[in-house]
């Protein structure tokens, strides 16, 4: 057992996209304590691209000791099941073997929006949630996340359903919004479409709404109109670095 005094520490880590970055995370609060640090953009997602990128963080920060990785794939056990967001060379890799490989870490690797979703849970908005909980990671795409009573149900991809022929991302992301020039009005409209196709089909008791969304949320959330409890994600772009960490710590056994 941990004494009061006693802190966990573990590096967290995010890939977003073609680019990385990390922050040391205080597992047992929930907090950063140190300076973020990033690297350039590779020029492509392919494995050992990201591989090398991996590898510069863990440097920058000097760090031999635990580390957690969310990756923007689900991933079972630390392999990646499947690549629609990230180069497809990566379909069926041992995610978390390479990182523990090129790091001298020991490395734990999870689903990029199930990360998110651990932060929000553990020490974010939905800390004393109940009942079903659906988390959305609202930005370039729509990344989601579903916990039951607390327990996460892992790699949900909820933005990718279609509705009429179109994915979910497609209609209602923060860059399909960018691109056809819609109104923060007219966006909520869209969303609302989106959380009423969910309800239909899941029943949840709230839905927490996180990413782009939750930088402006007054913006936008109060003409969404949904039966629901809505709420906007507390953490925003840090959730994936706490939620990886939180991750790593609990499954080495640290906490």
């Amino acid at each position: 057992m941990l004494s009061d005094s006693e802190l966990v520490e573990v590096l967290g880590i995010d890939i977003i996209g073609k680019s990385i970055k990390g922050a040391i995370v205080d597992t047992e609060k929930g907090e950063i304590v140190s300076g973020k640090k990033s690297t350039d953009t590779a020029e492509d997602s392919r494995p050992h691209k990201l591989i090398s990128k991996i590898h510069k963080v863990v440097k920058k920060f000097d760090w031999k000791g635990p580390v957690g990785c969310s990756f923007p794939a689900p991933t079972n056990k630390g392999i990646i099941l499947s690549a629609n967001r990230i180069n497809s060379a990566w379909v069926d890799a041992d995610a978390e073997h390479l990182f523990t490989e090129i790091t001298g870490c020991n490395v734990s690797v999870l689903n990029q929006t199930d990360a998110t979703g651990i932060a929000e849970m553990t020490f974010g908005i939905g800390k004393k949630a109940s009942g079903t909980v659906i988390v959305l990671n609202v930005g370039d795409g729509i990344g989601s996340s579903i916990f039951v009573d607390g327990k996460l149900v892992p790699n949900t991809e909820l933005g990718l359903i279609e509705i009429k022929g179109v994915k979910i991302e497609d209609r209602a992301s923060n860059s399909a919004r960018k691109e056809e020039g819609v109104g923060k009005k007219n966006w909520a409209k869209r969303l609302q479409f989106v959380l009423e196709h969910y309800e239909h089909l899941f029943h949840p008791d709230m839905f927490i709404l996180g990413g782009q969304l939750s930088k402006k949320p007054e913006k936008v959330m109060p003409y969404i109109k949904i039966g629901t409890r809505l709420k906007s994600a507390e953490f925003g772009r840090d959730a994936s670095i706490v939620g990886a960490a939180y991750y790593a710590a609990k499954k080495q056994e640290l906490i």
